[in-house]
């Protein structure tokens, strides 16, 4: 039989059924538990789903991986290299890999009768993988590319759509510097909304055989490839194998290409969101060290309040260690329900706002409209365990004072 237990289960019952000097401040023990665990749930789900809702955006205007001409520098302006690369396949049986597709990218200017706008021009093939712009179109479709003939349909940003008043199924004139001058008229298909402004503002959608022909490339000529991969935490680890599926290159007459990651080509926005981490990472220590202050505020009541029995039960024999568990399985008791309504508070929060977005972000500074949420099993099963953990470690030490307590003189405290 487990005499602690036992004796822990039978004070846990009386102080239910009768009154005590110390219910308020284990209530208020409860309270503060619970509040932290429902500050760090919530801390937690939200910045991982603001980082895969931003991850996300950027990995949808640049994929998660991309090959291009070893001269092409980071502007708009590219070097082309030859469609037909004998690596591809390699690529594609990579385990992790996805997606592969081609793309063109060439920097032009909008003008209308009223206005005028420098945009980015994005060349698509017929291997596009439209899910992600798919699910952000708000007026329109998108269009087909085909292999064996050009369309004029261009998908634009909300953004561009009201800098210059433009429409659904409006035509505009894109003009092109260059040598000679060149100019391509557009309809719109359709126009999407992502919220990442910085994307937004610059990216117009088009078949890639206009780029094409306005840089005088051949049918076989692109800027380079498009890679996506399964997840996202294994990009350097993706990089470094399509690196070595493309193999060194030596010799003059071999096309040299430049791998690299979404990650590397916008440092800023990852940096800013890994930033994001030491927030969470402060809360969720600010959370314990409130949490297990509660608690130990709670413990040393529970020992004062039962000196007596400290007393007696040292007079018949009981060790220090056998009585400090007595107040741990307590202290353990109040810790689980604490736990129990932090997970309520938490995951019932999170959860209204999965369903509702009732709490909105200013898109211009977030990127993104509504507060974002993703709940996770192991990261609330982690949060649970480290929190019962680390408040049990931070008891051990308080829990001392029972060695400290004489039998003489508990038995004759009143």
């Amino acid at each position: 039989m487990n005499l602690p237990y036992f004796i822990a289960q039978r004070l846990i019952k009386g102080r239910r059924e009768g009154t005590s000097f110390s219910r308020p401040i284990n209530v208020i023990a409860v309270v503060g538990i619970a509040l932290g665990l429902a500050v760090m749930i919530l801390a937690v789900s939200i910045l991982t789903g603001f980082k895969e809702q931003i991850r996300e955006k950027v990995v949808g205007f640049g994929s998660n991986i991309q090959i291009a001409n070893y001269d092409s520098n980071y502007s708009f302006e590219t070097a082309p290299i030859n469609q037909g690369q004998e690596f591809i396949p390699k690529i594609k049986n990579i385990p992790g890999i996805k997606h592969v597709q081609v793309y063109a990218t060439k920097a032009g200017i909008i003008k209308t009768d009223e206005d005028i706008q420098g945009v980015v021009l994005k060349g698509i093939g017929s291997d596009f993988d439209w899910s992600y712009f798919s699910s952000n179109i708000i007026n329109g479709s998108v269009f087909t590319v085909s292999d064996t003939s050009r369309t004029d349909k261009v998908i634009i940003s909300k953004k561009i759509s009201d800098m210059l008043r433009l429409r659904t199924g409006d035509s505009f004139a894109m003009q092109f510097v260059q040598d000679p001058p060149r100019q391509r008229r557009f309809t719109i298909s359709g126009i999407y909304e992502t919220s990442l402004e910085e994307f937004d503002k610059i990216y117009v959608f088009c078949d890639i055989g206009h780029i094409k022909r306005l840089n005088g490339w051949t049918d076989d000529q692109i800027s380079g490839f498009e890679i996506f991969i399964d997840e996202f935490d294994r990009l350097d680890e993706m990089t470094e194998a399509v690196t070595d599926a493309i193999g060194y290159r030596v010799a003059e007459d071999e096309d040299k290409f430049r791998v690299t990651n979404i990650r590397k080509k916008y440092p800023q926005i990852f940096d800013w969101l890994n930033f994001q981490d030491l927030n969470v990472i402060i809360i969720i220590f600010l959370m314990l060290i409130v949490a297990g202050f509660n608690m130990i505020s709670g413990l040393l009541i529970l020992i004062l309040e039962k000196t007596n029995m400290i007393g007696i039960l040292k007079a018949l024999g009981s060790e220090d260690y056998t009585i400090r568990r007595v107040f741990l399985y307590q202290a353990a008791y109040l810790i689980s329900k604490g736990l129990f309504w932090g997970n309520v508070i938490g995951i019932g929060l999170a959860f209204l706002q999965l369903k509702t977005g009732l709490v909105t972000l200013d898109p211009s500074s977030y990127y993104i409209k509504t507060v974002p949420v993703n709940l996770e099993l192991s990261h609330i099963l982690l949060l649970n365990f480290g929190t019962m953990a680390a408040i049990i470690f931070m008891l051990l030490i308080p829990s001392q004072l029972i060695s400290r307590i004489t039998p003489v003189k508990a038995i004759r405290y009143d």
